[in-house]
């Protein structure tokens, strides 16, 4: 079946939306450039801010309880974003070295923040440096004393991007971008918290005109299937929705509107958690009511 994308917000300017969350009544998602976050309201079509001077905040997740996180790649931190309205810093280092530019996180039942860590320098001063961390997927663990630990967690990847935890939390999903090597890659978490080896699930190759652009965003549906943003126009089938089952097998992909490139990230909203909502490098937010699955989210409970 054939999805309907619409465009209900945007294009922004500056461009570049992130970051979709739901947040039990409406879908967050981050205007990059602006550093801001905004809120979409489903019932009424209104677009608000929900939070300004968010230091180019890019990926957000809510936790078990409800509590808003994000990866504020220009203040190089993890944050939560506090009902207040201020802002707690949870981790901003890792062995003593300032983190890189955070950019997108998952958070299990344990409350740990898994986190990716690039070197994205337009949204920093560039005469700051990387630390060797740069390329890991780190995590930021709670203490019982509420101070928080950051661990690195990867030291086989060359660049990341977005992750996820599967159902179980037997599984880390993250995506390997780097020019030379784009893929989905599926880690085993370990009794013990650290990760095990890992399973190619998909690769991206080149064309005539260059290396593919790889997986940007994803989320889960409720079979535990990944749904991801990837692709552009610049080389291989284009801008799409690919949707892959946990071994890896690829059951749908949907191609994005009509001179729509780049999408960046997805994730399922609603009360029923039905609709797929999805951010794109040129600033959009598109919808799909009817794509014929539901999402999975810890929070909030789905009606």
């Amino acid at each position: 079946m054939a999805w309907e994308f619409e465009m209900v917000a945007g294009p922004f300017n500056p461009r570049l939306t992130e970051g979709p969350a739901w947040d039990g009544e409406a879908l967050l998602f981050t205007h990059i450039p602006a550093s801001r976050i905004l809120r979409y309201e489903p019932h009424s079509g209104q677009i608000s801010i929900y939070r300004e001077h968010t230091h180019h905040t890019n990926g957000l997740n809510f936790d078990a309880e409800g509590r808003l996180y994000g990866c504020s790649s220009g203040g190089r931190a993890i944050v939560r974003f506090e009902p207040d309205g201020s802002t707690t810093t949870i981790v901003d280092s890792l062995d003593g070295q300032s983190l890189n530019t955070p950019n997108d996180l998952a958070i299990d039942r344990q409350g740990r923040i898994w986190f990716s860590n690039p070197w994205n320098a337009g949204n920093i001063d560039p005469s700051e440096s990387e630390i060797p961390g740069r390329n890991a997927i780190l995590r930021a663990d709670p203490q019982p004393d509420g101070t928080w630990v950051c661990r690195r967690m990867t030291t086989d990847t060359t660049g990341t991007n977005g992750l996820l935890v599967s159902t179980d939390e037997k599984t880390l999903y993250m995506i390997q971008t780097s020019p030379e090597l784009r893929e989905l890659r599926g880690y085993d978490i370990l009794a013990d918290g650290t990760l095990g080896s890992y399973t190619v699930l998909h690769q991206f190759g080149q064309d005539h005109r260059g290396p593919q652009r790889g997986i940007d965003g994803m989320c889960l549906d409720a079979d535990g299937n990944i749904v991801a943003t990837a692709g552009s126009y610049a080389s291989g089938p284009g801008p799409m929705i690919y949707i892959w089952d946990p071994s890896g097998r690829v059951l749908e992909t949907h191609p994005m509107p009509p001179g729509i490139d780049s999408p960046t990230n997805c994730a399922f909203g609603d009360p029923d958690q039905r609709t797929l909502y999805i951010t794109t490098a040129g600033g959009h937010l598109f919808r799909v009511r009817h794509s014929g699955r539901r999402g999975w989210i810890m929070w909030p409970p789905v009606r």
